[in-house]
């Protein structure tokens, strides 16, 4: 049975906790970079990076057992002027992170490839998959008008982390792990 003293030595530790990791999780901010909007003779592809993402308390929660997901959202546009532009696919993309203490290595599952897991014992190795994409496919040319105007948006965002029981309510600091940029637009001409 859980004792009133050792639930409030909890509550102290956690808030504790919360001023000790305020100053670390606020000051980085996550952004996209490299966007490079690319074709092969069927298909428009996409690359891009995350950059600042990972914090050190992120680090630390994942070499715990905690599992990180990164979601990417990829949306395509026609251009059409004065209407409304026509939504051509809305993508999302999901990668996820996790540390084995056993084995020493990390496992990351891209969504979008058709390799099921990558494993590495290198954190920068992992970091670096999880951080980006490298010829996604988007969609295929055959739905594409030459000489029309397209936009493409993209975002990332660190997934919601899902604690177990009431560890939710009770860690509500973990919150400083959440990060989301801002929606990042290329215009483009095919």
């Amino acid at each position: 049975m859980v004792t009133k003293k050792l639930v409030q030595k909890i509550i102290c530790y956690l808030l504790a906790s919360v001023f000790i990791l305020q100053g670390t999780g606020i000051a980085q901010d996550a952004a996209l970079n490299n966007i490079i909007i690319n074709n092969t003779r069927d298909n428009l592809l996409l690359y891009l990076e995350v950059e600042g993402a990972f914090r050190d308390n992120m680090k630390q929660a994942i070499m715990n057992g905690v599992p990180a997901s990164f979601s990417f959202y990829v949306m395509l546009f026609r251009y059409r002027g004065f209407w409304v532009d026509e939504k051509i696919t809305d993508i999302e993309i999901t990668h996820t992170m996790k540390y084995d203490s056993l084995k020493k290595e990390y496992t990351v599952l891209r969504s979008w490839e058709s390799e099921s897991q990558v494993r590495t014992k290198s954190f920068e190795e992992a970091q670096k998959l999880m951080s980006e994409i490298k010829g996604m496919h988007v969609v295929s040319l055959s739905r594409l008008t030459k000489g029309t105007q397209y936009q493409i948006k993209a975002k990332a965002e660190l997934s919601k982390i899902t604690l177990p029981l009431y560890l939710h309510y009770v860690l509500f600091f973990m919150s400083l792990w959440d990060f989301e940029t801002d929606w990042y637009t290329i215009d483009f001409t095919y």
